[in-house]
């Protein structure tokens, strides 16, 4: 299946600057399936090692860091001379790798001609003690569940509905709307976990879709129990199973005191953090001033938190296949949970922007984004679970701070006005 993020590949390929990569994304997001597909279209030779099965190969950071040795031992592990330029070298599971991490600062010092992928998924939580990580001597790059616009490829619609959204065509939208909608719901159940999209691209089967989000789930879980701390393990297990109950609230504010009665922030700070630096949670704060930049005026004290795939959310809330087909319903189920979540993950792929939210007068309004872009332009963002517009907060927004660009994005069919513009759920990634 086609992945955007295979672009940025390609470019850090030809960057003549480039140093070794390491390939973030949580477990079964797709990282493995896309860098060795990279390097089948790129490279004449991939040499590939996932240190989670290769057990021999663990070990082999223990000694010395000196890119030569390591060279000569992939090259004895894989059957390849490795050549620079026309060599990919993949180190996947690198966290299983004891100073795996930190061996990329050598081969960016001593080794650069070398093209060399990190890959693992828990590298933001599973550094071995006394392992640094290798600052200003990597590339980074994060591969997030399957955008909508991914998914509609998937589902065959190249030369379709993603040809309308790649090229923008706001014409021909409302022609199509009807049938825009109908995948959205898809989406909204199926998700972007790349296997579950691929099984329901090849039959439109719910349940073995479910069944998939379900196994994905459980790993998540045995993960926990695997690799955090036995001390917090009991709390990241609250914070998750939260989470639907958190975005199901008419203010998705994340609140202590739906974990337990009397919860302070001091006791699950530590596990907060381990579930997004595992990328399975991401955090959005609250802004005080609708300044930019907007990190200058966050409150670390007022935070939302978002899944990492709206069908795994579907899957822990239990929502049900058949109400796909009661209308729009399902777009303003749990209170709208599922569209704000769709909203965030695929705002989350413009890597140049940052993502808030702005609680204003006291809390009596509230957008529901306010993102800036490298420009440093406010762009305010109101999200509609159906196809009514009403949105007081937005409009008291605009009028006092006369934005240049104010999105609202909803069922309705793409519509510029002067203050703001409507653009439909299904197009958002065309932002």
């Amino acid at each position: 299946m086609y992945r955007d993020s295979i672009k940025q590949l390609i470019d850090w390929k030809l960057d003549k600057g480039k140093k070794p990569l390491v390939f973030y994304g949580a477990r079964q997001v797709g990282k493995t399936y896309l860098i060795q597909e990279f390097g089948k279209r790129e490279y004449p030779k991939v040499v590939y090692i996932n240190f989670e099965r290769a057990e021999e190969m663990r070990d082999i950071f223990q000694r010395d860091l000196d890119p030569k040795r390591l060279i000569t031992a992939f090259e004895f592990y894989s059957g390849l001379k490795i050549t620079p330029e026309d060599t990919l070298i993949i180190l996947d599971e690198i966290q299983a790798a004891p100073r795996g991490i930190t061996s990329l600062k050598y081969f960016c010092e001593e080794a650069r001609a070398y093209h060399i992928i990190a890959a693992g998924s828990l590298l933001g939580i599973n550094i071995h003690p006394d392992e640094s990580f290798p600052v200003g001597k990597v590339d980074m790059l994060t591969l997030y569940p399957m955008s909508f616009y991914e998914f509609l490829l998937a589902m065959g619609e190249e030369n379709g509905l993603a040809r309308i959204l790649r090229e923008k065509h706001f014409d021909l939208m409302p022609v199509f709307a009807e049938k825009f909608k109908e995948y959205l719901k898809y989406y909204f159940y199926v998700g972007g976990m790349p296997e579950a999209v691929a099984v329901f691209a090849e039959n439109r089967d719910w349940k073995k879709s479910r069944a998939i989000q379900n196994k994905i789930l459980k790993n998540y879980r045995n993960d926990f129990s695997k690799h955090a701390p036995k001390d917090i393990l009991p709390r990241i297990n609250m914070v998750w199973d939260s989470i639907p109950a958190q975005l199901a609230k008419q203010n998705k504010k994340f609140i202590y005191g739906v974990l337990k009665e009397g919860a302070r922030a001091k006791e699950f700070e530590v596990a907060i953090q381990w579930l997004t630096d595992a990328g399975l949670l991401h955090k959005i704060h609250a802004i005080t001033k609708p300044a930019s930049p907007l990190v200058s005026y966050q409150d670390f004290s007022a935070f939302k938190l978002y899944h990492n795939d709206l069908g795994l959310l579907g899957a822990m809330s239990k929502l049900k296949a058949k109400i796909l087909v009661e209308g729009d319903s399902i777009f303003e189920e749990f209170k709208g949970a599922q569209t704000e979540q769709y909203v965030f993950q695929q705002l989350l792929l413009k890597e140049d922007i940052s993502i808030n939210y702005y609680p204003f007068d006291n809390g009596r309004y509230e957008l529901d984004f306010i993102i800036d872009n490298e420009d440093g332009d406010l762009i305010p963002v109101e999200v509609k679970a159906g196809e009514n517009l009403q949105a007081p907060s937005f409009k008291v927004y605009c009028e006092r701070h006369n934005p240049h660009t104010a999105l609202k994005t909803s069922l309705t069919n793409y519509k510029p006005e002067s203050w703001m513009t409507n653009l439909p759920l299904y197009a958002i990634n065309t932002l």
